[in-house]
């Protein structure tokens, strides 16, 4: 499995003069309206988050945030040399939103990969930003090929002030909030940090030594199920090599290519089956897959950005839904195209692994042990906000289904109803 380290420089953000962003010295970025949501940030030497405890180099340390209302959470670093590191969202996690009045720490148990503090000594701060829609980060972080943390583009307090200000402007006026805590960075580094390797985005991501990266799990066809239909028949196959993205007229959907380089596709894509065909309003291409990912496509939606892979057991229950709901000629209704790639999940305190897919209306979680279903609303955004399939509930063990025109779903280890429009969980 592979297991990455991201070591923290130093803390913190800078406030910027976009309004209803506030800047100060202390507290980076301040929203100046009173709001009813809340969010609270702390490390684990300190749970009061006022004490600015000390950490040496190379030392482990966790992150914990608490909010008073559902949100999406935004967890950005700077340390004494004004180097930013943004840890959450990362692609380890499902998902950054988080529910209210439930405690999210980071690493959580079992995580792929770890924080340690990296230096220079001095003082670090630690921003915590909860908004109740999501952000658009693209022009302060992004994800560089299959990278599990973003690189930060702007470097310092003031000027992350002063973007993340343009980013929170456009919201209401009471619909975000921040919280910052500080520690400091001294003492006698701790022995045996792992070393930065070539694998980096800031720098400051390293790979545990002695860790392998593991496959995705290796799908479980369903006894006597046919196999799903295809988006749209295949064109009759040319004599030369099909390219990532290739049309049947020699043009190449660029977003497929991109996705293809950044899936590593020669790794887990391999060669292409199929021209990059039309289906539903977007294009889809099918792959041969490699080993243990099984076969594979390319999603492509009109007027996105970017393309995104589905494989294996995901692709099979993707498809099957698809057919069942309109004869494959287009993605199904509840789960809609492909908004990110799949993640490997890795064992959760259940003893679980499996995979994650997330598309526009909602998610597929797919496990050897009990299979591949579907979750969406509310009942996703709760099961995500406790921390999704490393929560208590673990993985699901069906799809998600109704009671009394009520949605409800069922996990590992508890369930979610819908009560009187209220959205409940319960612990087995």
């Amino acid at each position: 499995m592979l297991k990455r380290t991201l070591i923290l420089s130093t803390l913190l953000l800078g406030a910027a003069q976009a309004s209803p962003a506030k800047i100060t010295a202390q507290s980076i970025i301040v929203n100046p309206v009173e709001t009813k949501l809340n969010v609270e940030v702390w490390v684990n030497k300190d749970a009061s988050g006022k004490a600015n405890p000390t950490y040496r180099k190379g030392e482990p340390i966790k992150v914990a945030v608490k909010t008073n209302q559902d949100a999406y959470v935004y967890l950005f670093n700077i340390n004494a040399n004004g180097v930013v590191d943004l840890f959450f969202p990362n692609n380890y996690e499902e998902s950054n939103f988080v529910q209210g009045g439930v405690t999210r720490v980071f690493p959580q148990q079992n995580a792929k990969y770890g924080l340690n503090i990296g230096g220079p000594n001095g003082q670090d701060r630690l921003l915590a930003l909860a908004s109740k829609k999501e952000l658009d980060l693209t022009d302060i972080a992004k994800f560089a090929k299959d990278q599990g943390f973003a690189q930060v583009t702007v470097k310092g307090q003031e000027n992350l002030a002063r973007a993340l200000s343009i980013v929170v402007n456009p919201l209401p006026a009471d619909g975000w909030t921040t919280d910052v805590v500080t520690f400091k960075v001294g003492g006698q580094p701790v022995a045996n940090v792992p070393a930065p390797t070539r694998d980096t985005t800031t720098g400051t991501v390293t790979i545990t030594p002695g860790q392998a990266q593991q496959p995705a799990p290796q799908p479980t066809p369903a006894p006597q199920q046919p196999a799903p239909a295809q988006p749209t028949p295949a064109p009759q196959q040319p004599t030369t090599t099909i390219q990532p993205g290739e049309k049947q007229g020699g043009d190449r959907d660029q977003a497929m290519v991109d996705a293809y380089a950044r899936l590593k596709g020669e790794e887990s894509l391999g060669q292409a089956t199929t021209y990059a065909t039309p289906w539903g309003d977007g294009l889809w291409q099918k792959f041969k897959g490699v080993g243990a990912y099984g076969d594979a496509v390319l999603l492509h939606a009109n007027g996105s950005s970017r393309a995104y892979a589905v494989h294996g057991m995901l692709l099979e229950r993707y498809l099957a839904l698809a057919k069942a709901e309109n004869g494959t000629t287009r993605p199904p209704s509840r789960l809609g195209w492909a908004a990110g790639d799949e993640k490997v999940i890795p064992q959760n305190s259940l003893g679980t692994s499996g995979l994650y897919g997330f598309f526009q209306n909602g998610a597929l979680y797919g496990t050897e042990k009990y299979g591949t279903f579907w979750l969406s609303g509310n009942v996703l955004k709760t099961y995500q906000g406790l921390g999704g399939s490393g929560s208590f509930l673990g993985f699901p063990t069906r799809d998600q289904y109704t009671i009394s025109g009520a949605w409800a779903a069922d996990f590992e280890g508890g369930t979610i109803r819908t009560v009187n429009g209220v959205t409940k969980v319960y612990r087995k």
